[in-house]
Protein backbone atom coordinates (compact mmCIF):
# COMPACT_ATOMS: atom_id res chain seq x y z
CA UNK A 1 0.00 0.00 0.00
CA UNK A 2 1.04 3.38 -0.55
CA UNK A 3 1.33 5.82 1.93
CA UNK A 4 -0.50 9.17 2.17
CA UNK A 5 1.16 12.30 3.75
CA UNK A 6 0.22 13.67 6.84
CA UNK A 7 -1.79 12.43 10.12
CA UNK A 8 -4.87 12.94 7.73
CA UNK A 9 -3.71 10.70 5.22
CA UNK A 10 -2.20 7.87 8.24
CA UNK A 11 -6.01 7.94 9.29
CA UNK A 12 -7.20 7.28 5.89
CA UNK A 13 -4.98 4.26 5.57
CA UNK A 14 -5.41 3.00 8.71
CA UNK A 15 -9.34 3.20 7.50
CA UNK A 16 -8.89 1.39 4.27
CA UNK A 17 -7.01 -1.45 6.59
CA UNK A 18 -9.18 -1.79 9.42
CA UNK A 19 -13.24 -1.26 7.28
CA UNK A 20 -12.40 -4.37 5.57
CA UNK A 21 -11.89 -6.55 8.33
CA UNK A 22 -15.07 -8.70 9.10
CA UNK A 23 -17.21 -6.47 11.96
CA UNK A 24 -14.81 -4.07 12.11
CA UNK A 25 -15.90 -0.70 13.24
CA UNK A 26 -14.89 3.14 13.31
CA UNK A 27 -15.55 4.66 16.85
CA UNK A 28 -14.50 8.56 18.29
CA UNK A 29 -13.71 7.31 21.83
CA UNK A 30 -14.24 9.66 25.02
CA UNK A 31 -11.16 11.01 24.98
CA UNK A 32 -11.47 12.31 20.91
CA UNK A 33 -8.99 9.60 19.58
CA UNK A 34 -10.53 7.84 16.55
CA UNK A 35 -10.42 3.67 17.48
CA UNK A 36 -11.44 1.20 15.53
CA UNK A 37 -12.73 -1.84 17.11
CA UNK A 38 -14.56 -5.36 16.96
CA UNK A 39 -17.27 -6.28 19.34
CA UNK A 40 -16.46 -2.89 21.37
CA UNK A 41 -12.83 -3.75 21.64
CA UNK A 42 -10.44 -1.51 20.16
CA UNK A 43 -7.57 -2.69 18.50
CA UNK A 44 -6.26 0.34 16.66
CA UNK A 45 -5.91 3.84 17.87
CA UNK A 46 -5.04 6.53 15.92
CA UNK A 47 -3.97 9.85 17.83
CA UNK A 48 -2.12 13.03 17.78
CA UNK A 49 0.47 12.44 20.47
CA UNK A 50 1.22 8.61 19.78
CA UNK A 51 0.57 8.57 16.81
CA UNK A 52 -0.67 5.15 14.76
CA UNK A 53 -1.04 2.56 18.34
CA UNK A 54 -2.17 -0.99 18.22
CA UNK A 55 -2.85 -4.35 19.87
CA UNK A 56 -0.27 -6.59 20.18
CA UNK A 57 0.77 -10.11 21.67
CA UNK A 58 3.41 -10.16 23.96
CA UNK A 59 6.15 -11.67 21.90
CA UNK A 60 5.45 -9.50 19.04
CA UNK A 61 5.13 -6.33 21.40
CA UNK A 62 8.92 -7.37 22.55
CA UNK A 63 10.35 -7.50 18.64
CA UNK A 64 8.69 -4.38 17.69
CA UNK A 65 10.57 -2.34 20.68
CA UNK A 66 13.66 -3.20 19.51
CA UNK A 67 12.89 -0.90 16.58
CA UNK A 68 13.78 2.85 17.34
CA UNK A 69 10.58 4.44 15.94
CA UNK A 70 8.61 1.61 17.83
CA UNK A 71 7.67 2.33 21.56
CA UNK A 72 5.17 0.92 23.94
CA UNK A 73 1.93 2.88 24.20
CA UNK A 74 1.39 5.14 27.69
CA UNK A 75 -0.98 3.96 30.36
CA UNK A 76 -2.23 0.69 27.73
CA UNK A 77 1.69 -0.85 26.83
CA UNK A 78 0.95 -3.12 29.62
CA UNK A 79 -1.55 -4.68 27.74
CA UNK A 80 0.82 -5.14 24.55
CA UNK A 81 -0.04 -1.99 23.28
CA UNK A 82 2.57 -0.52 20.75
CA UNK A 83 2.96 3.08 18.90
CA UNK A 84 4.77 4.42 15.74
CA UNK A 85 5.02 8.16 15.38
CA UNK A 86 5.19 8.82 11.96
CA UNK A 87 3.87 5.29 10.46
CA UNK A 88 3.47 7.19 7.11
CA UNK A 89 7.35 6.97 7.09
CA UNK A 90 6.89 3.48 7.40
CA UNK A 91 6.12 -0.06 5.99
CA UNK A 92 2.04 -0.13 5.11
CA UNK A 93 2.73 -3.43 3.96
CA UNK A 94 4.47 -4.62 7.39
CA UNK A 95 1.70 -2.43 9.19
CA UNK A 96 -1.30 -3.80 7.23
CA UNK A 97 -0.17 -7.17 8.47
CA UNK A 98 0.58 -5.75 11.90
CA UNK A 99 -2.84 -4.61 12.18
CA UNK A 100 -4.79 -7.80 10.96
CA UNK A 101 -2.86 -9.85 14.29
CA UNK A 102 -4.27 -6.68 16.22
CA UNK A 103 -7.88 -7.54 14.95
CA UNK A 104 -7.40 -11.15 15.69
CA UNK A 105 -5.66 -10.69 19.06
CA UNK A 106 -8.53 -8.69 20.09
CA UNK A 107 -10.90 -11.12 18.46
CA UNK A 108 -9.44 -14.27 20.53
CA UNK A 109 -8.83 -12.43 23.62
CA UNK A 110 -13.10 -11.82 23.83
CA UNK A 111 -13.35 -15.32 23.04
CA UNK A 112 -10.88 -16.47 26.16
Amino acid sequence: MKSQEGSQGMLENVRKICLILPEDVEHIDGFGHTAFQINGKSFVKVTEKAGLSFKSDRETQEFLLQKEYVFKTPYIGHHGWVSIQKPHDGDWDELTELIQEANFTCCTEALG
